[in-house]
């Protein structure tokens, strides 16, 4: 059982910057928030701990482990992933377009795309596993307002943090 979800969110800081991302797209969002984390040039893995956009998150990023609020969150602390951390991104995938499908249509979505991603990322199912997953998911204003289809799916250990990262675990 999944238990935990938390929300993209898009934090609009006045009508000019929402009529901005409105008109523009995502390329306005990446360009309004915050800068990204200090990135290794050929891996792309953080390399120091940072505090950037939601929407600068990558797959293979690793979040402390009071990260996740499951409210609402514009912005997300990463830390490299040979610190301790309690989260990984480990899978991300794209709604299809439309109207906003709500939570239920999307945890059926993250069913349907997570759980095998898990297994293939640890190296057992997702029901042979100790470990858990949670996912951020686009909001009603970031999908209407800001073009967000993007759900994240990230893995974690529930009896704490780990150092590395969890991919072929096999626990």
């Amino acid at each position: 059982m999944m238990k935990m979800r938390t929300r993209r969110a898009l934090a609009l800081a006045g009508s000019a910057v929402a009529l901005s991302i409105a008109l523009s797209g995502c390329s306005a969002i990446t360009s309004v928030f915050s800068g990204d984390a200090p990135r290794d040039e050929e891996t792309g893995e953080v390399t120091e701990e940072s505090n950037i956009s939601i929407f600068q998150l990558k797959l293979g990023d690793c979040l402390p482990a009071d990260a996740m609020s499951g409210a609402e969150q514009t912005d997300a602390d990463v830390v490299p992933c040979d610190e301790p951390h309690g989260y990984e991104v480990y899978h991300e995938f794209e709604l299809a377009d439309g109207e906003f499908p709500g939570s239920d249509a999307i945890q059926t979505e993250v069913e349907a795309q997570c759980l095998p991603a898990f297994g293939e990322f640890v190296g057992l199912s997702y029901d042979e596993s100790t470990l858990d997953i949670t996912w951020y998911e686009p909001t009603e204003s970031s999908w209407t307002e800001g073009n967000d289809r993007l759900v994240q799916c990230l893995i974690l250990d529930p009896a704490g943090d780990v150092e590395g990262s969890l991919k072929g675990a096999a626990r």
